[in-house]
């Protein structure tokens, strides 16, 4: 038979597979802190990207819809939930009257039906080249240069065919380019311009899909995207806006920016709060366990130091127990976090309803460290007491106690 030599680390090991059911509840608060921990910090860290996100996408400072529909106009911007809402293409003249605005751009919704990218119906918007100002600066990032007509361009999340075309109403487009992650409704979008976007009208309407009776791209229009001049007040260029037109909501972006980053500051104290919580929690439990058991033992460390094993040895007996259950517990709950987080970052984002990015590897590799370097901490500090108290104990005396 091979023989082991009792160190320190071995006698550990030996004493919590002995004492299993307590070893797998350590392990399991361990576990439990480093998934929240983890977890929640990528959450964060992916929500922020989101936020920065939409402010460096949105562009516009005031997108003008038909009257109650603005909700519906966040939502495309911020979840991709497809929407489509038509008011006359009139509206343009009298807000190039409107004092205060320096660049307007309109814009034109369609719904795709369900295509082979996608097992649920898209968003496509139709721009206008001539005027955008939101759109085309981030697709020419992509593209390096403007998109033709004919062609359209797809958010990230948007999957691409072999032969790069993508199929709607029955035709085929070629892709020109696929944009980069933006954590916005933007990802589950496509793009065309207004001449590309009349022929997805004309094959939607052969299929037989009236979007609103008697709209066409000519004399309808969905949204229109305004720049304010600077030096304007927002607040008054929209006073501005309803004093000549009648029938439209007004959305501003930076109400959107602020609400996300309301609910966004909500999300990330609860967590620092219930972190906080959790890790002192942890901490009073381990410490809790570590000097019951380290009591229990007394006269097992005495005997122990009568065959000759040094106050030193006994201390690094319990910490290499408490070593073993924080390295198990860090080790398991990141990985059950990265298996729920990664492969459901956009389940998570949609259900929470606020951009999300991952963040780079770099960034999660930094938080992965800094986890599990909390985790394998607690351990050894929480048992750090106990260590002292049994390398300090007075072996005569401990075998004395109970005659």
């Amino acid at each position: 038979m091979m023989a082991y030599a009792l160190t320190s680390n071995r006698i550990s090991f030996l004493n919590l597979r002995k004492k299993s059911f307590r070893t797998f509840a350590l392990i399991l608060v361990v576990a439990i802190l480093s998934f929240a921990l983890f977890g929640g910090t990528v959450l964060s860290f992916s929500f922020r990207n989101g936020l920065r996100s939409v402010e460096a996408r949105l562009g516009a400072d005031l997108i003008v819809v038909p009257l109650g529909h603005g909700k519906q106009q966040e939502s495309i911007l911020l979840t991709g939930e497809p929407s489509y809402f038509y008011f006359n293409k009139e509206i343009v003249q009298k807000l190039q009257e409107v004092e205060g605005i320096s660049k307007l751009s309109t814009q034109f919704y369609l719904i795709s039906l369900s295509t082979g990218c996608c097992s649920l119906p898209v968003q496509i918007v139709g721009f206008d080249p001539a005027t955008d100002f939101s759109i085309q600066p981030w697709i020419q990032e992509t593209l390096g240069g403007n998109l033709e007509n004919g062609a359209v361009i797809v958010g990230s999340d948007i999957m691409i065919e072999d032969n790069k075309h993508i199929k709607f109403f029955d035709k085929e487009y070629p892709v020109a380019a696929k944009l980069d992650k933006t954590g916005t409704g933007l990802d589950q979008s496509v793009f065309a311009t207004m001449e590309t976007l009349k022929d997805l009208y004309s094959g939607a309407k052969e299929k037989g899909f009236n979007f609103l009776e008697d709209t066409d791209p000519d004399t309808f229009i969905s949204s229109v995207l305004i720049k304010v001049r600077e030096g304007y007040n927002i607040d008054q260029v929209i006073t501005n806006i309803r004093r000549k037109t009648d029938g439209v909501q007004i959305v501003r972006t930076q109400n959107l920016i602020t609400g996300i980053s309301k609910s966004l500051g909500n999300i990330i104290t609860f967590f620092n709060v219930f972190a906080l919580v959790l890790l002192g929690v942890t901490l009073v439990i381990l410490t809790v366990v570590f000097s019951a058991s380290a009591n229990e033992r007394k006269k097992e460390f005495a005997i122990m130091r009568i065959l000759g094993a040094t106050r030193k040895k006994l201390a690094a007996v319990l910490i290499w127990e408490s070593l073993y259950i924080s390295v198990s517990g860090g080790a398991i709950g990141t990985i059950l976090a990265a298996i729920f987080v990664f492969p459901f970052n956009v389940f998570i984002g949609d259900s929470i309803g606020l951009p999300y990015i991952q963040p780079s590897l770099l960034w999660i590799t930094a938080i992965l460290l800094g986890t599990l370097l909390v985790a394998f901490s607690l351990g050894p500090i929480a048992s750090a007491y106990s260590a002292v108290k049994v390398s300090r104990s007075q072996t005569y005396l401990t075998l004395r106690e109970g005659e």
